[in-house]
């Protein structure tokens, strides 16, 4: 199949475009950088010509309201408009385990704005919500330091390695389309501060971590499942100590 990857040179994308190149289908990468821009239209028909699926991994360059919500709303208008030109019959799109449960936070209430463009747009398609990324964590604990020590939020972590999410957004893209969610979520639940004091153990960081139930994770207060699947998730199969190992090996 052809396939195109919008956001294919990011994290996830350039890792699913190297598994679905291997499974011996056509992956195309479209991003700014390729020529294509889905907020401006430039270059998408032709990205999208032949296409049969389209994995949709685009991210914002503004997490700021209203920045974000226009970002994601006309990014999705153009590309589904563009689906249906091409006639491309599986649209797959990443989101967030609990966008729907952080109202106060502009970036989750937009990618819920995006799944609802999806689903009203006539292209047969499968949500994906995530957890957070275990690539991530770093960027969390940095946001939380105050004074040498990382506060971070109260609250469930589950985080998946972005190997396993790749790997899982290639498989949905060979599969038939849900017309619906699936969530997907690491093997391992923990308390955040849980998580965040072993990736700082990882990198020989001796900074305290101290878990804070009014703390905010980015400009939100959680509750304890706020980032977590509430029913069945697929799991990943990559936890936290073997990403741990993989990552000190691409280190040296």
């Amino acid at each position: 199949m052809r396939i195109v990857v919008i956001g294919g040179t990011g994290l996830i994308g350039s890792k699913a475009i190297e598994v679905l190149r291997r499974a011996g289908h056509e992956a195309i990468a479209a991003a700014p950088s390729t020529g294509v821009n889905t907020v401006t239209g430039e270059g998408l028909d032709a990205a999208l010509a032949g296409a049969e699926v389209v994995v949709d991994l685009a991210n914002s360059p503004s997490f700021e309201p209203p920045a974000v919500l226009d970002f994601f709303t006309t990014h999705e208008a153009n590309l589904v408009a563009a689906e249906l030109r091409a006639r491309v019959k599986h649209h797959v799109v990443l989101s967030i385990v609990g966008t729907d449960r952080l109202p106060g936070n502009a970036y989750f209430q937009a990618k819920v704005a995006q799944e609802n463009v999806v689903k009203r747009s006539g292209v047969p398609y499968t949500v994906i919500r995530s957890t957070q990324f275990m690539e991530f964590i770093g960027t969390i604990a940095e946001s939380g330091d105050q004074n040498g020590v990382v506060h971070v939020a109260a609250g469930l972590f589950q985080p998946i390695a972005a190997d396993d999410v790749a790997a899982i957004v290639a498989e949905t893209a060979q599969s038939k389309p849900r017309y619906g969610t699936v969530e997907i979520a690491g093997p391992e639940r923990a308390p955040f501060h849980d998580f965040v004091r072993r990736y700082l153990a990882l990198s020989n960081d001796p900074r305290p971590v101290r878990s804070d139930p009014q703390w905010a994770y980015f400009g939100n207060r959680l509750e304890r499942f706020s980032l977590v699947p509430l029913a069945d998730a697929r799991l990943g199969r990559i936890d936290f100590a073997t990403w741990g190992t993989q990552r000190a090996a691409a280190l040296v």
